[in-house]
């Protein structure tokens, strides 16, 4: 197949092509996990740079956040310009990219310089923007009706975060730290070629006319469900982000875990999130994004002050994390099935890179605020932890004010 599929006049998805639709979700949903991967490297090991460089736990929660930052304020423009170019060329670009980044973090993070560290982690962060290619590149394949199911699938690319937390550490331990990032770096360029190599845009993006980024992105801040849908992402795709890379730290402070069984436990954590968000696009097709994000609220909610009084028995508070995990899954699958359905076809890949920034966004706040409000002679995390339970529930009130049904009429919203 070339690389500009043939499409009918209509641009429509025809029964012929319908072949392109699984390979290329699977393909674009591996080449997400690298980049997640890429993307959290330094959380597994915040605790040795800690170390190294005797960081406060502001220190660190600045460190261990930065990546996360350019990870969510460059989603914006690298939706729009998905929308332009697609995501082959733009999955090849980012990883291409993140590859040198990943072995400048290795080498940097060996001369105990915390100042040039937090700056190469800020670049470093734009491997997290393959979240904002995927979304309008998967959605462009499915029919309107499948569209929760394609960006639930691919959001399980985020999987990424449990890998960095299970095998990061191990790696470093194995075959030594810079030997750990080479291994990684090489993997994220293998990974950009195969993305040239197999990867095809969906017919629909191939009938499109291409059109200037800026206006694209004017055009969807002018629309209220942006707005809306980007705070409830912020909360609820922030929350699976802070976690998966504050954790390590949380779980050495609070429960005196070393790096290895700290990232065992993360991986947990985000890989629960992993197998509920799929989930959640696909109950978002059946029983509407509303319900199910309404769900995620609740129980992040009564979950996060569980966790706040930090129950003492691993039986306790393991369990509650991987279900607060498996709500948060939920609900990034719920509201990302939102989207389909409230933007405008053209404007999907644009609409999705903005909602996508303030999920990243939303990510960036709370390990700072985890650090800044760490209580140390009580080893207590309360403060941060009842924040979330709030956002979760002012989270909910808004869900309920946010349209349920099918897509912007596209005469209104041109």
């Amino acid at each position: 197949m070339s690389s500009t599929s043939p499409t009918s006049t209509s641009g429509t998805i025809t029964p012929d092509l319908k072949a392109g639709q699984l390979r290329n979700l699977i393909l674009a949903t591996l080449a997400s996990t690298i980049g997640f991967w890429a993307w959290t490297i330094v959380g597994p090991l915040s605790k040795r740079y800690a170390q190294q460089m005797e960081l406060d736990a502001t220190q660190t929660a600045v460190l261990v956040a930065m990546p996360i930052l350019v990870g969510a304020v460059c989603r914006v423009p690298v939706g729009a310009l998905t929308d332009r170019y697609g995501g082959r060329v733009m999955f090849t670009v980012i990883l291409g990219l993140t590859a040198p980044l990943v072995l400048l973090t290795g080498i940097v993070g060996q001369l105990n310089n915390f100042g040039l560290l937090v700056a190469v982690a800020f670049f470093l962060g734009i491997a997290g923007t393959v979240f904002a290619i995927g979304i309008p590149f998967c959605s462009a394949w499915y029919e309107s009706h499948r569209k929760g199911f394609a960006t639930g699938v691919f959001g399980a690319g985020m999987v990424g975060t449990a890998v960095s937390a299970f095998f990061t550490p191990r790696l470093v331990a194995g075959i030594g730290y810079l030997g750990a990032h080479i291994t990684i770096a090489v993997l994220v360029a293998l990974t950009a070629v195969a993305c040239w190599l197999l990867l095809r845009d969906s017919p629909v993006h191939a009938a499109k006319t291409p059109e200037p980024v800026l206006p694209k992105i004017t055009h969807a801040f002018t629309l209220p469900v942006t707005w809306q849908l980007c705070f409830l992402y912020g909360v609820v795709f922030g929350a699976f982000v802070a976690f998966s890379n504050y954790l390590p730290t949380y779980l050495d402070n609070v429960y005196g875990f070393d790096a290895t069984a700290a990232g065992t436990r993360t991986a947990g954590f985000a890989l629960a999130a992993v197998i509920a968000r799929p989930i959640g696009g696909i109950l978002a097709d059946k029983i509407g994004p509303r319900t199910v994000t309404l769900a995620s609220f609740a129980g992040t909610a009564m979950l996060a002050m569980v966790v706040a009084f930090q129950p003492g028995q691993e039986r306790v508070y393991g369990p509650t994390f991987l279900l607060m995990a498996l709500f948060l899954g939920l609900g990034t699958g719920g509201v990302f099935g939102w989207v389909g359905r409230a933007a405008p076809a053209k404007d999907v890949g644009t609409i999705g890179g903005i909602i996508a920034a303030a999920g990243g966004l939303g990510g960036y706040f709370p390990p700072l605020v985890m650090g800044a409000t760490y209580n140390p002679e009580n080893n207590s995390y309360f403060v941060g932890l009842a924040l979330l339970a709030g956002f979760a529930i002012l989270s909910l009130l808004l869900a309920l004010t946010v349209r349920n049904g099918g897509k912007i009429d596209e005469r209104t919203h041109p």
